[in-house]
């Protein structure tokens, strides 16, 4: 049955390979590739040399602004301590959140009383305990005071020392962490 297929199919083959060999019907594409190679060849410019790129490097970064007034270190730092009017109380008891640094406690949602009452901070801890914080309340290791409480996070300001023998205060923020974030 395969020997009488191949006997048809075979012959066929023969026939339409010996059709594309004649080599007639291509004169139009050997007269096309005739007037090619005899036209004149262009020439090709050579690609223009690239000088290497050299990064630059600012190296006066630690220097003074050039159009800022120069600033006399004794003198700021004179007023800085005459100024410095800023102190933690240190008599007053410590909260709970106190022994924990900001950096480790999370806002992780508000509470507002049916009856229109302040609205509270929930804080979870490092060890994962919640906790109830309103305006006025104290928390983090550097007496961090809160100063607001809203529905997308809290604010507070910190007493911390300015390296001269005084205080200063820094303003902290702690967003609101949304499901699913840490």
């Amino acid at each position: 049955m395969v020997r009488h297929e191949l006997a048809i199919v075979l012959p066929l083959v023969m026939l339409a390979l010996q059709g594309c060999s004649a080599g007639r019907g291509f004169s139009d594409i050997d007269q096309f590739m005739a007037e090619m190679q005899s036209k004149p060849r262009g020439k090709i410019e050579q690609l223009p040399v690239f000088e290497a790129y050299e990064a630059f490097t600012y190296s006066a970064a630690n220097r003074r602004a050039p159009f800022s007034v120069p600033v006399d270190i004794q003198l700021l730092e004179r007023q800085l301590q005459e100024n410095s009017t800023v102190t933690p109380d240190l008599d007053r008891p410590k909260e709970l959140l106190e022994n924990y640094a900001i950096a480790s406690l999370k806002l992780v949602g508000t509470l507002k009383r049916a009856d229109s009452g302040p609205l509270f901070a929930l804080i979870q801890d490092d060890e994962g305990g919640i906790h109830r914080v309103q305006e006025g309340q104290y928390m983090g290791k550097n007496h961090g005071r809160v100063i607001r409480v809203d529905d997308a996070g809290m604010q507070l300001v910190e007493i911390v020392p300015n390296g001269r023998g005084g205080w200063l205060e820094r303003p902290r923020t702690l967003a609101l962490i949304e499901s699913g974030e840490g």
